[in-house]
């Protein structure tokens, strides 16, 4: 192996995955991101406790019956009681929540409405007053409807709720899919997170590794026998391929673990389902098949090599640059002046995520896609959409030209910055470099 640039990616490779920490963050990092999309999913399913609520209710709204699940309601009557002995009563009882329902001149709902109020023992939960706002609301509207003269149940039946079905169709009129807007938000918004993550991080590890050399002064044996740009280039390379194996090790880790997590999942949903009846398990069934029909929908090998070609090309880009601003400062607290301007462009694509989701094809989402900084994270949010291929290819064109333009650039930085100790680095001396 004679290739210096060879010698340096393994050199670069092999001191990092052998390091204790690059195995603790690799098996970990699965089991901790699992636990994040797990964990709040079994904590919301887990039922409440139960809560028992004491209601003096002077505009006689809730009928005794509405108590649900969790929460039991229990009436104070309204000719025994006030609102202060109703409020008194609570402060001695084992109750959790009082609810007080003023009557007001003539039973007016918009009165009712604004002086409403609910104590608790602690804070009461966001559940318990969508729950009680729900009842009230219902009663409410119907008291205003009857005030009107209009009947409650003619609205009620009235009410129409549309369901708009919405169906992507080919260039040649092929039979019509179904579209999956909410998956494939989903799935744009995940893919371009984890797009801006992996490059942000191996980029800053590439700076790190050029400082660390630096200010040990290693640099200064290894570039008497390898170039500036070779030894740049195999820094680049060395810990993007370490970057490539830690993301398959996630990658079948985390795919285990959901696996065997869902399956876990399937089997109590099917028990569920066998003790609710045939029914439910009819109802299930068509979900199922509706859901394998979105799936269908989605051109998933556009999605795996979008996903793999921009975090190269994303990676290339930005760890050239990080490569440049590590060689020309000694310290890496002196590159917050330097990162900040670097890293915005990502930084803008993943705070405008949701502007490129709500219109993927529009003129926003069009610019950031094909604008090479922005690129990798707004062209990974869209490609669930199924945009036209060629914004693809002239995206990735752009992309791949900017980065051989940016490492021409990078290396005449880290020619003169690598060598260049001591002194304070500023963005006008960074451009004398550049016209070096």
């Amino acid at each position: 192996m004679n290739n210096p640039i060879l010698l340096i990616i393994q050199r670069e490779f092999l001191s990092r995955v052998r390091k204790k920490t690059f195995l603790l963050v690799t098996i970990l990092g699965p089991l901790v991101f699992a636990a994040l999309l797990i964990v709040p999913g079994i904590l919301a399913s887990m039922p409440e406790d139960d809560k028992n609520i004491i209601v003096l209710d002077e505009a006689t709204l809730i009928i005794p019956e509405e108590g649900r699940g969790e929460y039991h309601l229990e009436y104070l009557d309204p000719r025994e009681n006030d609102f202060r002995t109703a409020k008194k009563f609570f402060s001695e009882s084992a109750y959790d929540a009082l609810l007080y329902i003023p009557s007001g001149e003539n039973w007016d709902p918009d009165f009712i409405k604004n002086n409403i109020l609910l104590f608790g023992k602690e804070d009461p939960s966001i559940n318990m007053v969508q729950f009680l706002d729900g009842i009230l609301e219902d009663r409410l509207n119907k008291q205003k409807l009857l005030r009107n003269g209009v009947d409650p149940e003619v609205v009620a039946q009235s009410a129409t709720q549309v369901s708009i079905q919405s169906y992507t169709v080919g260039e040649e009129g092929e039979e019509e899919q179904q579209s999956a807007t909410g998956l494939k938000m989903g799935l744009g918004y995940i893919a371009g997170f984890f797009i801006y993550f992996f490059i942000f991080f191996y980029s800053v590890m590439v700076m790190r590794g050029v400082i660390e050399e630096k200010s040990s002064r290693i640099v200064e044996v290894i570039i008497s026998s390898v170039r500036p740009f070779q030894l740049m280039m195999g820094k680049i390379l060395g810990i993007g391929s370490v970057g490539v194996v830690q993301f398959i090790i996630w990658v079948v880790l985390s795919g285990g673990i959901y696996l065997a997590a869902t399956t876990l999942l399937f089997q109590e949903a099917l028990a569920e389902q066998a003790a609710a009846g045939p029914g439910a398990a009819e109802a299930a069934s068509i979900q199922g098949f509706e859901v394998f029909d979105q799936l269908r929908s989605i051109n998933f090998p556009l999605i795996i090599g979008g996903f793999i070609f921009y975090f190269f090309a994303g990676y290339f880009l930005y760890s050239a640059m990080f490569a440049a601003l590590g060689s020309a400062i000694d310290q890496e607290a002196d590159s917050q002046q330097f990162m900040l301007p670097v890293t915005v462009p990502m930084i803008i694509a993943i705070l405008t995520a949701a502007n490129v989701i709500q219109d993927p094809n529009g003129s926003y989402a069009f610019w950031m896609s094909m604008i090479p900084f922005t690129a990798p994270i707004s062209m990974m949010i869209r490609l669930p959409f199924g945009i036209p291929i060629w914004q693809v290819f002239v995206s990735g064109a752009i992309l791949i030209g900017t980065f051989f333009a940016m490492v021409a650039l990078a290396g005449k930085i880290y020619r003169v910055g690598i060598l260049m100790y001591g002194k304070k680095i500023t963005w006008k001396e960074l451009y004398k470099w550049l016209r070096h």
